[in-house]
């Protein structure tokens, strides 16, 4: 594949949508209300870059370092938590919302296994989530998946272990095992009979998104950018955005890695159907690769996000080394392939002159203020330092 910078714009579709209500201000603080409870809750940093928006030339520049969140260096936890707290509670009689922390540990309802396929951060979610309230977890991980990772989510409790399958066969291998073996599946990709579990990992992730636009106060966003693997993320944020803004909606950007870039092919096509991404799917970001997109999240996406965008594994690592190595008194952040991929393609985008024309298709000029999410820190500690020190990078 020709490894470049491509965009697919597209004008919102605003026919009425099934899960929009889903993920509303008001969702946002019931989901937030839960976490609180969670003994490890803080808030992560907002981070303001001015010094980076000078040399940009943009008014603002903001990043959400979810490196900090529950001391797992990732933000996925708060979707794998709170789905299996509102699983929890179902089988405890709160139907309509999680009951807290206090609550569910307090009460005997047998142990459950929770089975997942992941790429690392999802499934140290998982099994993190799992162990706080006392179940298993059992996680399934790719091909190619690096040892550390593996690590991670063992050293939380969980019966971990590397397939030799891509990422969407390994999805449906924990499928088929969560079945076989009487487990539950926990998987933020929407499949044929998953009931609420996508939508409820999806909401865990509007903690996030509602801290942001706190610690924003009276700054609004004229564009956010978010990374999608399957989506969910992207989408559950998007929507929210959407719906907090109002008519003062941010330009939203959704950014893939060329040789996973499954919503920018449905975007592009614009058929009615979604368009998956067969094959190795290699890329450095590994918690981007991903060939098959959640059908709820593109439910959400075509309604809320405007820019589509696939790009090379080198605007990532750009990112990487930029956000580790800040100007002036900006803060460093320490961001991941995945997690830098957002704020990596916005510093490709205001330096390279050859992109104008997508600069001025999204609309950016020296009034915008944006915001981007860094979702992971080095959860690869020695391809981060191959990066970031020496420049070399490896697709997975």
């Amino acid at each position: 594949m020709n490894e470049t910078i491509k965009l697919a714009h597209r004008s919102p579709d605003m026919t009425a949508g099934e899960f929009e209500h889903y993920f509303t201000l008001k969702a946002a603080q019931q989901v937030k209300a839960f976490h609180h409870t969670l003994p490890e809750y803080i808030p992560t940093p907002l981070v303001d870059l001015a010094g980076l928006a000078k040399v940009l030339g943009v008014k603002g520049f903001y990043v959400k370092d979810e490196s900090y969140r529950f001391g797992l260096n990732a933000f996925k936890a708060l979707g794998g938590v709170y789905c299996l707290a509102r699983y929890i509670s179902a089988k405890l009689g709160s139907e309509s919302q999680a009951l807290p922390y206090d609550e569910l540990v307090s009460h005997k309802t047998g142990t459950i296994t929770f089975v997942t396929a992941t790429d690392g951060n999802h499934g140290r979610g998982i099994a993190w989530a799992a162990r706080q309230l006392g179940h298993k977890a059992r996680v399934f991980m790719p091909k190619g998946t690096v040892s550390e990772r593996l690590a991670n989510i063992q050293a939380l409790g969980a019966e971990a272990s590397i397939t030799d399958m891509y990422y969407d066969d390994t999805v449906r291998f924990a499928a088929k095992f969560a079945r076989d073996n009487g487990g539950v599946l926990v998987q933020d990709t929407a499949w044929e009979g998953c009931g609420s579990i996508p939508v409820w990992i999806m909401q865990g992730y509007l903690t996030m998104a509602l801290e942001a636009a706190e610690q924003l106060g009276s700054v609004k966003p004229t564009h956010i950018f978010l990374q999608a693997g399957v989506g969910s993320m992207a989408g559950a944020l998007a929507a929210f955005f959407a719906d907090y803004y109002a008519a003062a909606k941010p330009v939203i950007t959704i950014i893939e890695p060329n040789n996973a870039d499954c919503f920018y092919r449905t975007a592009r096509a614009n058929d009615g159907k979604l368009h998956a991404v067969t094959g190795s799917l290699r890329t450095i970001m590994a918690g981007l690769a991903c060939g098959e997109p959640c059908s709820i999240a593109w439910e959400l996406l075509r309604r809320c996000a405007e820019n589509f965008v696939s790009m090379p594994d080198y605007v990532a690592a750009e990112g990487m080394r930029i956000l580790g190595s800040p100007l002036g008194n900006d803060q460093r952040i320490i961001s991941g392939e995945s997690g830098a991929s957002s704020a990596g393609f916005v510093c490709e985008l205001m330096r390279n002159n050859s992109l104008d024309y997508i600069r001025e298709e999204l609309g950016i000029d020296p009034d915008s203020h944006v915001l981007c999410f860094s979702t992971e820190g080095d959860t690869d500690k020695e391809n981060y330092c191959r990066i970031v020190w020496d420049g070399l990078y490896q697709s997975c």
